[in-house]
């Protein structure tokens, strides 16, 4: 922290890049560094900046569950929430998937999100939830969250499976007994 105080202190570029262009927030974020992340953000780091991969910090603190750098970078202001990922998602599909519950609901908290993006898979949140979940308590509560956020429980996938017929497929009763009360098909 030290090291990196002083380089800011001598002006370095905050946002120089790497081969991968990957800046020093995102190997920070990527490293799940708090300390670091937060100096970086402090100092203006850009926190929607993409590398080679689509990665950002937003987008990683998200995947991997690093909530503490997830909510630095929310209280900046400065996200873009329709930041995409290499499989064109947000935040918040690749958070549900991984059942990172607290991440789930930090992101469900923010008005106007998209809780609805289809991915390049044709996958929302929820249907990633779903079919690449395990039907656990976890992703369980997920599947809650977000149909108490209002998510639209109807939409298909590519071949016009709905999010219900696949957690009936896959043996998930109480994810079916949550999709049938919030109206799904």
């Amino acid at each position: 922290i030290e090291k990196l105080q002083n380089f800011l202190k001598n002006g370095v570029d905050i946002e120089a890049t790497d081969t991968h262009k990957r800046t020093a927030l995102m190997v920070a974020t990527y490293e799940n560094n708090k300390e670091a992340s937060k100096l970086l953000i402090k100092s203006g780091a850009n926190v929607n900046a993409q590398d080679d991969r689509l990665e950002s910090p937003l987008l990683h603190a998200g995947a991997y569950g690093y909530l503490e750098i997830l909510k630095t970078i929310l209280a900046t202001g400065e996200a873009n929430h329709m930041l995409l990922n290499r499989y064109g998602g947000t935040t918040l599909i690749p958070a549900c998937e991984r059942g990172h519950t607290k991440v789930v609901q930090e992101l469900l908290e923010i008005e106007d999100y998209p809780i609805d993006h289809i991915n390049n898979l044709t996958w929302t949140a929820l249907m990633e939830a779903i079919v690449l979940g395990n039907g656990g308590k976890t992703h369980t509560n997920i599947v809650q969250l977000l149909v108490d956020a209002g998510c639209d429980v109807n939409i298909p996938d590519e071949n016009g499976i709905s999010p219900r017929q696949h957690a009936k497929k896959s043996g998930y009763k109480n994810i079916v007994t949550i999709l049938e009360k919030a109206g799904a098909k």
